[in-house]
């Protein structure tokens, strides 16, 4: 049984006259641990969205009359029981690199949990923690491999909230969920305090919870989807799968790869003369769907354009083309053939397109031996027009970047692709990381109420409308072609209008908060 007494941990002040002083430390730790695993099930494949809220209510109990050290150690642990298991899926590519990344997300957030553990400390706590969270997930996009994976937002793909995101984007959304769970957090603390769960503060913490839970998931009801007008167009993806082996260089076997995308494409141009399938707008390849650059390979570039030869209309080809090597979503035109501009992705993958630390790490591991030359970044966004089709491009890995998807539609874009190569995580079958990615790709078509092609080699690819809904789905590890007619919208919403604007206010006031938790810290440590 846990004991409720207010036990502060060692160094640890109690907080106001009556308030509870904290849980042990091993409790503490309890508590942590099951935060974290409560964020990381809120998240696909387990999609136990209501469980982001309870991951920041559980980790503000255990920070609660800690020490700082204490607060590092109960950020440790969350943040290894949300990050471990969450990422497993890169175990496919070596467990080392599962660990490390696994392991430096969790110190990274164990030391932003020391400024959590200030904010506790001022009367505005609660939404000093929403504000926390905001720029924990700030600064783990940017620094020091920008990694967007584990953010609270991402987690509410299917919730009524996720709306929200089309007011503020992904930084609002995670603001609310985590005042949410504070404000939970704050009912639970009240009720464990002298007053007991009878008292006149947990009555009207109580009573704040709900208002508060009942104002975001009130987000269900705005009207941010008045696609009502807009011209519509028919769309198609092509998963062509890859060779089913065991190892990355068998399983990425290029040729084999291009040749899959050719012949579905022909099935799919064949549906179309039989008055089987419309006939699309354009076609969308994955990513490394040529991953052979197809001007120094005859046979792979007459394979491209024999396919779309056949179906007659554009097809965005997912390549690697060399001097420099660049991965890139290129337009290739019925009877022209390779068209320019040309979209080179902007946010390249850390140990996957480029190795950092390449020759400390290949002292121990063979892993830069797979990616012997890094990739070189692109830097504009690129919209791509195929008729009353805008088209904007992002990348795999970039759809977690909320600057990278708002660019494109910032530029124009009416219509949305992303192309990825998902075979690198699913080896042994996993579906974590392709469902994860899923999960982001339907809240970007809600944030910037664009229809979204979501073009995977081996799945699972779909085509997802402005509101969110998944129109196609094509499973994993087998060969599809989706089609469907979506809405071309080209007005911005509130969010795509202002932008990073309310990430940085955000992270500012949190960032003062802090200051002012510092000051009273040491305040209250004076004689």
């Amino acid at each position: 049984m846990i004991s409720a007494q207010a036990v502060p941990a060692s160094g640890a002040r109690t907080g106001r006259n009556g308030a509870f002083g904290g849980f042990r430390t091993r409790w503490a730790l309890l508590l942590s641990a099951a935060g974290g695993l409560a964020v990381y099930a809120a998240f696909p494949p387990l999609d136990l969205w209501p469980l982001a809220v309870l991951g920041p209510a559980l980790l503000v109990v255990a920070l609660t009359g800690r020490s700082l050290r204490g607060s590092f150690g109960c950020g440790l642990v969350f943040g290894l029981a949300l990050f471990v298991p969450l990422l497993t899926w890169l175990n496919n590519v070596a467990w080392y690199a599962w660990a490390a990344l696994a392991g430096a997300e969790a110190v990274i957030f164990a030391v932003l949990c020391v400024g959590q553990r200030l904010l506790l400390d001022l009367p505005f706590w609660p939404a000093a923690v929403g504000a926390w969270w905001v720029t924990a997930e700030a600064l783990r996009d940017r620094w020091p491999f920008a990694f967007p994976w584990g953010r609270l937002a991402m987690s509410q793909s299917v919730a009524p909230d996720v709306r929200w995101v089309a007011v503020g984007g992904a930084p609002l959304l995670t603001f609310l969920v985590a005042l949410t769970g504070a404000m939970l957090a704050r009912a639970v603390l009240a009720g464990l305090g002298t007053g007991g769960w009878r008292s006149r503060g947990f009555a009207s913490a109580g009573v704040a919870l709900v208002v508060t839970a009942g104002l975001v998931l009130a987000g269900g009801l705005l009207p941010v989807d008045p696609v009502g007008g807009a011209p519509t167009a028919t769309v198609a993806a092509i998963q062509g799968d890859v060779p089913h082996a065991r190892n990355l260089p068998q399983l990425l076997n290029d040729s084999e790869v291009t040749q899959n995308q050719a012949a579905d494409t022909l099935k799919l141009a064949a549906g179309v003369k039989a008055g089987r399938l419309p006939a699309p707008d354009v076609v969308v390849w994955p990513e490394d769907a040529v991953g052979l650059d197809p001007r120094e390979y005859p046979f792979l570039y007459a394979e491209v354009t024999g396919a779309v030869g056949a179906v007659g209309r554009p097809i965005l080809v997912g390549e690697v083309l060399q001097n420099p090597q660049r991965n890139v979503g290129q337009l290739w035109v019925p009877g022209a053939g390779p068209t320019y501009p040309i979209y080179i992705k902007r946010q390249l993958v850390p140990f996957g397109e480029y190795i950092p630390f390449r020759g400390i790490i290949s002292s121990f591991s063979s892993l830069p031996s797979l990616q012997p030359v890094n990739f070189t970044a692109g830097r504009v966004p690129v919209v791509l027009d195929v008729g009353k089709i805008r088209l904007g491009d992002v990348i795999c890995y970039e759809v977690g970047f909320d600057n990278l998807v708002r660019s494109e539609v910032t530029a124009g874009a009416n219509l949305l692709a992303l192309q990825s190569n998902d075979a690198d995580f699913e080896i042994d079958g996993q579906l974590g990381e392709t469902e994860q990615q899923t999960a982001m790709a339907r809240i970007r078509a809600i944030e910037s109420d664009r229809a979204v092609v979501y073009a995977s080699t081996t799945g699972e690819s779909t085509i997802i409308g402005p509101d969110g809904a998944v129109i196609e789905r094509s499973g994993v590890w087998r060969q599809a072609i989706l089609d469907a007619r979506v809405p071309l919208v080209s007005y911005r919403t509130l969010a795509d209008r202002v932008g990073a604007w309310p990430e940085y206010v955000l992270v500012l006031l949190t960032v003062l908060a802090i200051g002012f938790g510092v000051t009273a810290r040491r305040r209250l440590s004076r004689p």
